[in-house]
């Protein structure tokens, strides 16, 4: 029978453990969302890339409670006071605005958030058939543009914006 000594076995539950977490995925990219003015909402988007897919994880707070639209806008600009300085909708693809589920919709349409009663929102997605990149300088890359936290709820069907209302934050997409 072989004896193991301790420091072996910790460096093996180390080596496992490192392991578990690694996914062997690409590039990670992350927008801090600050409020607008007249605002309270705040929070963080995650990116992660993997293959032709994007994940997006997003944590809201400060919301008011309900629905809210949620969105990739096509400039990295959250310098106006009502964030309209980040334009409109990403949509590299020059699609129609829609549900992220449906056909038609732009690479940034992103859908809804629902709030809690203490206006906390989470939303993870998953960003398929290479419709946005964390890649650079490629047209579908979201690096360097904006995402926006609407104050009404995204209709997926006024074009080009679902009537989702006022913008009530702003972050810019950065890789980590």
């Amino acid at each position: 029978m072989k004896t193991v000594t301790a420091s072996a076995l910790l460096s093996a539950i180390a080596l496992v453990a490192g392991c578990a977490g690694y996914s062997g995925s690409g590039p990670s990219a992350e927008a801090k969302l600050k409020p607008t003015a007249g605002n309270t909402s705040s929070g963080v988007v995650h990116f992660q890339q993997n293959g032709n897919r994007v994940t997006v994880r997003a944590s809201i707070e400060g919301l008011t409670p309900g629905v809210h639209g949620f969105h990739i806008h096509e400039k990295g600009d959250c310098s106006a006071p009502d964030a309209t300085s980040a334009g409109g909708h990403f949509n590299p693809g020059a699609k129609q605005h829609g549900a992220p589920t449906s056909v038609d919709h732009h690479g940034g349409d992103f859908g809804n958030l629902t709030a809690d009663a203490n206006g906390r929102a989470s939303l993870t997605l998953v960003v398929a058939n290479g419709e946005i990149t964390l890649d650079r300088d490629v047209a579908n890359s979201i690096i360097g543009k904006g995402v926006i936290v609407h104050a009404d709820p995204d209709d997926y069907k006024t074009q080009p914006t679902g009537n989702a209302g006022k913008r009530v934050a702003c972050g810019v997409i950065a890789r980590n």
